[in-house]
């Protein structure tokens, strides 16, 4: 039976209703909210949990007007360290601290908006800060500020930078010249450094992945190579050194993949395959990316090939497979993009000799439909 201040009854379909008043945050009113169950005593439990559940939001709710941001931070953090990659916690923790922390930590959460946020952060707009580092403090801003949202029910905020964006940097990808001299120089003499170097621009791998690739991951029998790990150098707390050589898992869950190998590169690694130790460029641990980036300079240089970064070799393999009609999705996939787009738009760069190709095809048409009218 239900008893009176309850707010329990039985409907007419048999089942039992609980009803209670809870805070709506978007509207800013008290609303009523139901509970259902099969039997009186199921509605009753059920509805002393939400209650309890509104009462401690509702306790949160009041107490935001009072919490200072740097504290939300540092819950947020925590959820991050604990939700999140190691490498993704230590840039998120090292962008707050570095470039918002002295700028909001004092400000009080529920007096947070818009306006004040322009005022605080548009120095930055004089600053000589990239466009990529600006991304990334707006994305660490915003992503505090939802998480104030969802946890203390503040207004929902976003922060947007509106400095003008300076353009993206050229992409660098090696010209057929370049491609020919660096590859000679890598035949010449081969080792496994230079193996390295030629699977790399043959497959499209990342520094950090060649870097932390095994024996284990290349199968030459079904001529696979997979991606299974990366490493980076990242802060560690509690070290001697500032940073330390982090492996762990590929930077998406796309990125972990399996690549087809061609029968030339086979036949290249053949010879060293399985040879001693666990990785193929270190034995019994990964290579540090900033020494085979350092090898890769010496190389182009030896080439006489002007500095390029190591990650143009990924953008040169990108080009060369658009160049000789590859298909996206499997570039994409091979890449170890989430989604195609990002393939087009950073990594597809066709060269004069394919747009000429295309310019002189086109011509060509043309050049039929006169014939046909001539004749």
């Amino acid at each position: 039976m239900s008893r009176r201040g309850e707010n329990i009854r039985k409907r007419k379909d048999g089942r039992w209703e609980g009803r209670y008043s809870a805070f709506e945050p978007h509207s800013q009113k008290n609303v009523v909210r139901s509970i259902y169950a099969k039997s009186y005593s199921e509605v009753k439990e059920k509805l002393s949990a939400a209650k309890m559940d509104t009462q401690s939001m509702s306790k949160r709710q009041k107490c935001a007007g009072n919490v200072l941001f740097y504290l939300v931070a540092d819950e947020w953090l925590a959820t991050v360290e604990n939700t999140k990659k190691h490498a993704t916690f230590i840039k998120y923790r090292f962008i707050y601290q570095k470039h918002i922390k002295k700028k909001m930590e004092n400000l009080v959460l529920a007096r947070i908006n818009e306006d004040i946020l322009s005022q605080i952060f548009q120095d930055d707009n004089n600053e000589a800060l990239s466009d990529s580092l600006q991304k990334s403090i707006s994305c660490v801003m915003n992503q505090i500020l939802s998480y104030a949202a969802l946890n203390y029910h503040t207004e929902k905020i976003k922060y947007s930078n509106q400095r003008p964006k300076t353009g993206n940097k050229p992409v660098e990808i090696l010209s057929q010249t370049e491609q020919t001299r660096l590859l000679h120089h890598l035949y010449d003499g081969m080792d496994v450094f230079k193996l390295g170097i030629v699977i790399c621009i043959s497959t499209g791998l990342r520094l950090g992945e060649i870097c932390a690739l095994k024996w284990q991951d290349i199968d030459l029998e079904r001529k696979l190579l997979y991606v299974n790990s990366t490493v980076q150098r990242i802060t560690m707390d509690g070290k001697k050194t500032r940073t330390v050589l982090l492996e762990g898992e590929p930077k998406s869950v796309y990125s972990k993949r399996e690549i087809p190998l061609s029968d030339e590169l086979v036949k290249l690694i053949l010879p060293y395959y399985k040879g001693e130790g666990k990785y193929m460029l270190h034995r019994n641990k990964p290579l540090d990316p900033r020494t085979y980036q350092n090898k890769f300079q010496k190389y182009l240089q030896i080439a006489d090939i002007g500095h390029k970064n190591f990650h143009s070799l990924r953008h040169t393999f990108a080009t060369n497979c658009i160049n000789s009609g590859a298909d996206i999705k499997s570039l994409s996939e091979i890449l170890g993009h989430s989604d195609v787009k990002i393939t087009l738009n950073r990594y597809v760069h066709p060269s004069i000799e394919t747009k000429r190709q295309h310019m002189n095809s086109l011509a060509a048409i043309y050049g039929q439909y006169l014939g046909q009218k001539r004749s």
